[in-house]
């Protein structure tokens, strides 16, 4: 008899599953779906990676290095985001409490009265529980002890949950990295634009000093009627242009230098910087390796595939909404209706132990949104985490390219500088001998000075360009 009993419960509790089963919509996630070329250029094979290299190697010059490495220590945005993944790191914690077994402690006290007219006040109004003495009007409840619940993860519900938490902290700490490799990049971007600042200044006080030169030439000149006030006062113009310019770039410098500052999480102070060699500095070379090593040395990458990997686990935890949960309960400890009996053993002494088993049955709309919700996201990180490989082969790919064209543009550009530089002695012979206009002069001069001023400008492109591509390759948070 107690058999069929048993059988009758699994045959029930078989068809109730079949059921819950039933009710769960179908849903299809999405399979990622980004294959990388073998090569970022016809002809790199190369498996060397400078993305691997630390940045504290990476970086020769000590300023910049020392710059880099408070900014990791000070940057308030990253002390921010390691507050986050404290944060995750805590949800791991309480996820995996969630599926062990919780015991509390309990203890409490009150008291009770029935009515008159009710079937246990008319028990209580006969019965006595002393000889001549009535039962009491007020009943006291006095009780304290240990209870317990868990809920037994048949499912693997809960142990999903931690997993998906687990995933989430690693995004998280990937998160970080890739902050760090923005922020390297960021103060060396910053850094080698205060460099090439003091060398647009150092060339407009060069430029300066040659134009005043001429000024007092073409003063002298006009002295012996051999020049008009018409090339003095050009001269003069000329002269305080470039003066004021002077100051644009004084306050660039300053905006500069308060952009470090910030990123290295201080007020404003002068920033040390090693700015005489600058356009003698030979760009690193940067070896880009293989496409499909982005995918384990970019953290944004890594990041999007825990993501991923959290949402697809995320649609197990939602799916086990539809079947049911089993849990146990139990207690002990002493209950009494007067405190002087409460800890009489064994008079006293109580205990309770039940499971129950629960399934949603009736308005699922809930729990389907839910796994609707589940899917979709995971659906989206995918789509998120293909949009992060093909960024970063693009990066690369680009940055490639353009540190090829800009060495081609800055010996172009040097050879253009040489022969400006050289044309401005040949235009001041000339005008002193009366052989040229006094235009040609001052073209001569301001041709040299915007060349020169390109020519710096492109240094730092080709700088910069060296620290994007180790930034795309993922470099900087080691």
């Amino acid at each position: 008899m107690k058999q069929n009993k048993i059988f009758r419960l699994m045959v029930l509790g078989t068809v109730g599953l079949m059921l819950q089963a039933c009710g769960i919509p179908e849903l299809t996630p999405k399979k990622e779906d980004a294959p990388l070329p073998d090569s970022f250029k016809s002809g790199l094979t190369d498996q060397k990676n400078t993305g691997i290299v630390k940045w504290k190697d990476f970086f020769e010059d000590p300023n910049l290095a020392s710059l880099i490495d408070t900014a990791v220590v000070n940057n308030k945005e990253v002390n921010m985001l390691m507050q986050r993944i404290s944060v995750a790191e805590n949800e791991i914690q309480a996820r995996k409490g969630a599926y062990l077994p919780f015991v509390n402690f309990g203890a409490g006290a009150g008291g009770d009265k029935v009515g008159t007219y009710t079937r246990n006040g008319a028990v209580e109004s006969n019965l006595n529980i002393a000889p001549g003495q009535a039962f009491p009007s007020l009943v006291g409840d006095y009780q304290f002890g240990l209870f317990s619940s868990w809920e037994i993860d048949v499912w693997k519900k809960l142990r999903n949950a931690k997993q998906v938490a687990v995933f989430e902290y690693m995004a998280t700490n990937e998160g970080k990295n890739f902050l760090l490799t923005n922020l390297v990049a960021e103060v060396a971007h910053s850094y080698y634009e205060l460099v090439a600042l003091d060398n647009q200044l150092d060339n407009l006080v060069q430029n300066i000093e040659i134009q005043q030169n001429g000024l007092g030439v073409v003063r002298q000149l006009q002295m012996y009627a051999r020049t008009t006030t018409l090339a003095v006062k050009r001269y003069e113009a000329e002269v305080a242009k470039n003066q004021s310019r002077k100051f644009e770039i004084l306050q660039q410098i300053t905006v500069a230098e308060n952009r470090i500052n910030y990123l290295l999480g201080r007020t404003p102070q002068p920033i040390p910087r090693s700015s005489n060699n600058f356009m003698e500095m030979k760009p690193k070379i940067v070896t880009a390796g293989i496409p499909s090593q982005l995918l384990q040395n970019r953290p944004d990458i890594r990041k999007a595939e825990l993501e991923l990997s959290a949402a697809k686990l995320n649609i197990d935890v939602a799916r086990a909404n539809f079947y049911p949960s089993f849990g146990i309960k139990a207690g002990v400890g002493f209950d009494a209706f007067a405190l002087k009996y409460l800890i009489n053993t064994p008079e006293s002494l109580a205990a309770s132990i039940a499971g129950d088993l629960a399934a949603p049955l009736i308005n699922k709309n809930a729990i389907i949104a839910e796994y609707k919700n589940s899917n979709a996201k995971q659906i989206e990180a995918a789509y998120e985490y293909e949009k992060s490989i093909i960024n970063a082969y693009v990066e690369v790919a680009n940055q490639i390219s353009n540190i090829d064209n800009l060495n081609k543009n800055y010996q172009l550009k040097k050879n253009q500088v040489d022969s400006l530089v050289q044309s401005i002695d040949v235009a001041n012979q000339l005008f002193k001998s009366a052989r040229t206009d006094y235009l040609d002069v001052l073209l001569t001069q301001r041709d040299a000075l915007e060349a020169k001023k390109e020519l710096i400008e492109t240094k730092q492109k080709q700088v910069v360009a060296m620290v994007d591509l180790y930034k795309a390759l993922g470099g900087g948070w080691q």
